[in-house]
């Protein structure tokens, strides 16, 4: 595919200049949504390296191209918002603050890892980080989401009796817009003024389906949401800066009016869908033009053409985040596999009202019995 014969509703990628860096972001803020986009960049590759030594099992999807994602979206909200993605979710979490080293644990299946090793690479969860998880099955964070908004606005004002201010983010891919838990999930939000954003990384391939084949309007997803009286934005997911800003403001109106948003963000992964994906329905044309484009590379001339940092700081920050992930790695492989008696361990609700240490069996019995 040429540069030229992009199907219109695609990220246009490219060496395009990124935007003037924002006025009302401090240079150390800035240098560090940079570090981070590299941090998951450099521990994507590395992913990619462990998998081929067999050191990750299952499936694997890594986020090399959509770094702006995630880093951006998360810049644009605050610490106490709840957030919840898909499958493709390392970016997700080391963005939001995971540590590098629980992240690659959990996908070595080791007990260091974020969920001791039983979820991996498809299933990290943070709730000291408020991230509620990555959900291997298509479209099945989307309803999770708008349950974990209704949580945080009925906390807020029913249970406190104060006024809600918490946003949740919820990210899927461009695949999940047809299912059907996805649209049951957007009529809930509209109909019951759910503070609950669904970002849409429209990489513009479920899979190997482009989504001109597979998904009407795709050239104009804003009618998804229109169709549940939500309001819709499109922004440029492969520049960090649009991102942050536009996430910004949508951020803060859903806020403030207590309702659902819907954003079609439009970036491009540079890697097949999954780590046994040869990528033959793609151009090597098409790949070049949006690498042209890179996230990160577009930050990184934005801050030295401002002044931030120089190409020599680069450099600094480039090494540091390769030893934070070789130390992920060395950490990992030191970790211990899950114990036996691990089976036993996080499959039950530890406190539920006054049933404390109690499994739910248990409890169901004893309810069953007033």
């Amino acid at each position: 595919m040429s540069t030229h014969a992009l199907p219109a509703g695609r990220a246009t990628g490219g060496a395009r200049p990124s935007r003037p860096l924002p006025p009302g972001v401090p240079p150390k803020q800035l240098l560090r949504w940079f570090r981070d986009m590299l941090l998951i960049r450099e521990f994507e590759v590395r992913t990619m390296q462990a998998y081929q030594e067999k050191k990750i099992g299952g499936f694997c999807h890594v986020y090399i191209g959509q770094e702006a994602v995630a880093v951006g979206c998360v810049a644009a909200t605050r610490p106490e918002d709840p957030m919840i993605t898909a499958y493709r979710d390392h970016g997700h979490a080391l963005a939001r603050g995971m540590a590098a080293r629980h992240c690659m644990a959990e996908m070595f299946g080791k007990i260091g890892g974020c969920a001791k090793g039983k979820g991996g690479s498809m299933h990290m969860f943070d709730r000291a980080n408020n991230l509620f998880g990555g959900h291997g099955i298509v479209g099945a964070q989307t309803p999770v989401g708008a349950g974990l908004a209704f949580a945080t606005k009925y906390e807020d004002e029913v249970i406190r009796g104060g006024t809600s201010d918490r946003v949740t983010l919820c990210f899927l891919g461009d695949g999940a817009l047809n299912q059907g838990a996805f649209h049951e999930a957007l009529n809930l939000a509209g109909l019951l003024d759910l503070p609950v954003i669904y970002v849409v990384e429209n990489n513009g391939y479920s899979m190997g389906t482009s989504i001109e084949r597979g998904t009407t309007m795709a050239h104009d997803l804003s009618v998804k949401a229109a169709a549940y009286g939500i309001d819709a934005i499109e922004v440029d997911g492969l520049d960090v800066i649009a991102v942050y800003e536009e996430m910004h403001a949508f951020v803060e109106k859903c806020r403030r009016t207590s309702r659902p948003g819907f954003v079609d963000m439009k970036t491009y992964r540079f890697k097949g869908h999954s780590m046994s994906d040869p990528r033959k329905y793609r151009t090597r044309d098409e790949e070049a033009h949006f690498e042209a484009g890179d996230p990160i590379g577009k930050l990184e001339r934005a801050l030295v053409a401002a002044g931030v940092i120089d190409e020599p700081g680069v450099g600094v920050l480039m090494d540091s985040v390769r030893e934070e992930v070789r130390e992920s790695i060395r950490w990992s492989d030191a970790s211990p596999l899950p114990g036996v008696e691990e089976l036993h361990h996080d499959v039950y609700v530890e406190r539920w009202g006054p049933y404390t240490g109690t499994s739910l069996p248990e409890m169901l019995r004893e309810e069953g019995t007033r």
